[in-house]
């Protein structure tokens, strides 16, 4: 676990399984070995023949993670065979996640065990874990002023991880303001809070201690990702406070969003919890995750009037 823990400091919840999932040779390694258990001459085989070298690092990875394990085979010339964990099998379901939303990639399907697939995948991590993300789904923001917003991340490493954003259309120019550029999050951006929350479960259920926890930042970024995209019925005006309760310390803090909505449109999404609301829900990180990937309200509170309450939740549900 030395290598991920490494990069917990630097990374953000659900980074860990998308970089793993972003190299073509781990998604092909993984996908061969979702069919059964196999040596590793036939894992080779199947991956187009990478130096063995390679794929024995990239099979250590793997085990690290505890998504594969090896076990002797019996009266077999190959002394090892290569099996999917239940971990492993939990992390093809966030794969089969992420590969719905490469398809409905702005230029074209694009297809996970791919190079395509790579730079896409590493320009919305390095985007999410960077906080572009949370800040460009906040507000329309021109690299000057993210510049401003994140001052630990120097400005050439935020023009280069903004470029790489927009080369793959996560993000869209906007109107120029002066001589800056402002940029905004692109429907498929948005639609990344699905892959994203699945990696982020996937993370706590399997290797909590080695990744990052869910932060406030996370939170409010899916939040603020994901509400725009609701479809809600237009008899529905009001406002809803949607909270997540995360444990630092020994003390809660809460984080999330004010959503207002006017005859089902959506017509503001703050992240502030201080607002008049006529409606309210709140849970772990956990309970929301699931609800946002399955469907699931077990662990959810519901306050205030419930029609808003449910509503918003159904629409949160349809996002992913």
């Amino acid at each position: 676990m030395t290598a991920l823990a490494a990069k917990k400091g630097s990374a953000r919840s659900g980074a860990t399984a998308l970089e793993l999932l972003s190299s073509p040779l781990n998604a092909q390694l993984l996908r061969r070995l979702e069919k059964g258990p196999v040596s590793l001459i036939e894992l080779r085989r199947d991956a187009g023949f990478p130096p063995q070298s390679t794929t024995r690092t990239y099979l250590r990875t793997l085990e690290e993670v505890e998504a594969i394990e090896r076990a002797r085979a019996p009266q077999s010339k190959e002394p090892t065979l290569y099996s999917l964990t239940a971990s492993g099998h939990a992390l093809m379901a966030v794969a089969t996640t992420l590969q719905r939303w490469l398809a409905a990639s702005p230029q074209g399907p694009i297809e996970l065990e791919t190079p395509a697939a790579k730079s896409a995948i590493k320009a919305l991590v390095d985007g999410w874990s960077s906080s572009i993300v949370r800040e460009l789904a906040a507000q329309t923001l021109a690299l000057t002023e993210l510049a401003k917003s994140i001052p630990k991340i120097s400005y050439p490493a935020l023009d280069h991880r903004l470029t790489a954003m927009r080369l793959v259309e996560l993000i869209e120019p906007q109107k120029k303001n002066g001589r800056s550029t402002p940029y905004r999050p692109t429907d498929w951006l948005r639609c990344a809070v699905a892959p994203l929350s699945a990696a982020s479960e996937w993370e706590r259920e399997h290797l909590p201690e080695a990744t990052p926890p869910i932060g406030s930042p996370d939170v409010e970024a899916a939040f603020l990702l994901a509400v725009p995209l609701m479809q809600l019925p237009s008899t529905l005006t009001g406002t809803v406070r949607l909270a997540v309760e995360i444990q630092r310390g020994g003390s809660p803090v809460f984080a999330g969003v004010l959503v207002c909505v006017e005859k089902g449109a959506i017509t503001s999404c703050t992240p502030d919890l201080d607002g008049e609301a006529e409606a309210w829900v709140s849970g772990a990180p956990r309970s929301w995750l699931r609800h946002m990937n399955l469907g699931e309200e077990n662990h959810l509170e519901l306050g205030g009037d419930s029609k808003i309450a449910r509503a918003v939740l159904t629409g949160l549900e349809r996002t992913a």
